[in-house]
Formats: structure tokens, C-alpha cells, sequence
């Protein structure tokens, strides 16, 4: 078991208001980075090497439908087109089961890891207990999960209903998307911290987020931005260097299926933009825990009359 920098906890069960959860958001997130990296790449190695195949299937069906090459690997499959449309389609629908199973693990790991981080005062714990406290709670996170699925339907058909209404519905879908983020991961902190059931914690959810509407709502919406700003910065460089490469593709008329370098640029390309991806999916539901921590405490008071009480006792 691991026990460092315990003098630099930082008290996550406080009231803030939206200006210093952003600063404490940022804090957390520099103090915690190497650690919960070091979580993410360890649970996630399996999928990861999936990522990379499901790349690898998607590029090689988009080269090979421009080039209509027969001269790859993909010859087994079969002739022409359709060889590269199989591989497209499986590639797509491989990369839906994976990317899913990598949303929801990447989901409870990181609500994981700061229930641990509250808990342990700090970072005294190993990546192995953060495993099994979603181990331990699998069932609930499955039921969740289903749940939310049929939720996005409804909000899918809201959206839809909104895209009618000129400017106000515009704003109106961001609203209501920068909500439901709020109470979902709020709910599934609930969920695992306070070992409730799904509707339960749902329920919970539900009071601590309309109950302070806008702070949520802004909260989401403005470290939302600024995670997708710092997600371009990551993935501008790569993407330079893979935009140069496709310049020199199209002025020099390169032949594409001519060679293994494209498709293996592309595909490390491919696969590098959904890890950074799922990595700062991490990172927008710490944004929701530094939220949980902050409505509940304003709700309940537990953190302030625990000091309370122990000053108290210290005066006795």
C-alpha cells in the first residue's frame, strides 16, 4: 500500500460556490494525475489493445473503400467492395461494445477513485481497492447503466423536439444536456459513496441538482469547455502531424493501399484520439464529484458538525 503526500489532502466534503469548485477542480486534477493515470493505464490495458484493433478495423475498410485495393491482408475476407464494407460495418459495431464497456469502467474507476481519495484522507490507498470497490458494486453500476440508456432515448427525443424552436431551443438542449450530466454523475456518486439503490440514488441526485440548478448546470458547462479545450491541445499535435502526412498524400497522389505505413499512421492516429477520449471522460466526472461533495455537505452539514463535535470533545 502506497501512503503519499497525505499532508496535501485536499477537503473535497466542503460547501463551495461555482468559483472555487473550478479552482479545487483544477487542483485535485494536478495533484492526482500520475496517480489515477497510473489507475487508468493499469485496468484498462485489455481494452485499449481493443481500441487499437477496432482502429485498425475502421482504417483499413475507409482505405480500402478509396482505393478498392485488393493487394492487403483483407483478401481472405473476401473480393472488391464488400471486403471493405465487412470490415467497416464489424469494425463499427466492435468499436460500439468496446468503446461502451471502456465508457462505463473509465466512469466507475474515476467515481471510484475519489470516494477512495475522500475516504483514505489523501492518496494512502492502492489501485487495487479502487478495483474492487466497482468490482463489489457491478450490479448496481449494470442496472445504472441500462437505465441510462433509456433515458438518453427520452433525451434524444427532446432534442429533437427543440431543434424546431429557432435560438431558444438551442439553448435549451444545452441546458438540459449540462443537467443531466450533473444529476447522472452526481446520482452514481450516491450510488457507490452512500451504497444506495439505483432509484435511490437517482432520487438523491435528482434533489441535490435542481435544489442548486444553475451552479450545476454552469459547473458542468464551464469546466465541460475548458476539459475539451485541454482534450485539442492533446490531440493537436498528432493531428498536425497527421494532417502533413495527408497533405503530402493528396499532392503527390499517393496509393494508399499501396502501403502498410498509411494504414498504420491512421490507425495509431485513430486509436490515440478515442484513448484521449475515454481519458477525459475520466475527467468530467471528477467535475461531478467535487459537485456531489459540495451539494451534499451544503445539504446535510455532515463535515461541519463532525468538527463541531470534535472541538467539543477537545474542550471537555
Amino acid at each position: 500500500m502506497q501512503v503519499e503526500n497525505q499532508e496535501k489532502f485536499i477537503e473535497l466534503r466542503v460547501n463551495r460556490d461555482f468559483g472555487d469548485i473550478i479552482n479545487v477542480y483544477f487542483e485535485f486534477f494536478k495533484q492526482n494525475l500520475k496517480k489515477f493515470t497510473n489507475v487508468f493505464l493499469s485496468y484498462n490495458g485489455i481494452f485499449l489493445i481493443g481500441l487499437l484493433v477496432v482502429s485498425y478495423l475502421l482504417v483499413s475498410g475507409v482505405i480500402g473503400l478509396i482505393t478498392n485495393n485488393q493487394n492487403t491482408v483483407l483478401d481472405v475476407v473476401g473480393s472488391g467492395s464488400e471486403a471493405y464494407i465487412m470490415y467497416f460495418i464489424f469494425g463499427g459495431i466492435l468499436f460500439f461494445v468496446i468503446f461502451l464497456m471502456v465508457a462505463v469502467l473509465n466512469y466507475s474507476l474515476s467515481t471510484s477513485y475519489m470516494i477512495k481519495y475522500e475516504e483514505r484522507k489523501g492518496q494512502n490507498f492502492d489501485k487495487t481497492e479502487v478495483w474492487e470497490e466497482v468490482k463489489n458494486n457491478l450490479g448496481s453500476i449494470i442496472v445504472f447503466i441500462l437505465i441510462l440508456m433509456l433515458l438518453f432515448f427520452g433525451i434524444m427525443i427532446a432534442a429533437i423536439i427543440l431543434t424546431f424552436i429557432p435560438l431558444a431551443g438551442m439553448l435549451a438542449q444545452y441546458v438540459i444536456q449540462y443537467f443531466v450530466m450533473a444529476w447522472v454523475g452526481v446520482s452514481f456518486f450516491v450510488m457507490l459513496k452512500e451504497k444506495r439503490g439505483v432509484t435511490d440514488a437517482l432520487g438523491e441526485g435528482w434533489n441535490l441538482v435542481t435544489k442548486n440548478f444553475w451552479r450545476s448546470v454552469g459547473v458542468n458547462f464551464i469546466l465541460g469547455f475548458l476539459i475539451g479545450l485541454l482534450f485539442m491541445v492533446v490531440i493537436m499535435i498528432p493531428g498536425i502531424l497527421i494532417g502533413i502526412y495527408t497533405f503530402h498524400v493528396v499532392q503527390n497522389d499517393v496509393d494508399l493501399g499501396a502501403s502498410v505505413v498509411p494504414t498504420i499512421i491512421y490507425t495509431l492516429g485513430t486509436c490515440l484520439f478515442l484513448i484521449i477520449a475515454v481519458y477525459s471522460q475520466c475527467l468530467s466526472q471528477f467535475v461531478n464529484g467535487l459537485l456531489y461533495f459540495s451539494l451534499h455537505e451544503k445539504t446535510y452539514n455532515l463535515n461541519s458538525r463532525s468538527k463541531i463535535d470534535q472541538i467539543g470533545l477537545q474542550d471537555q
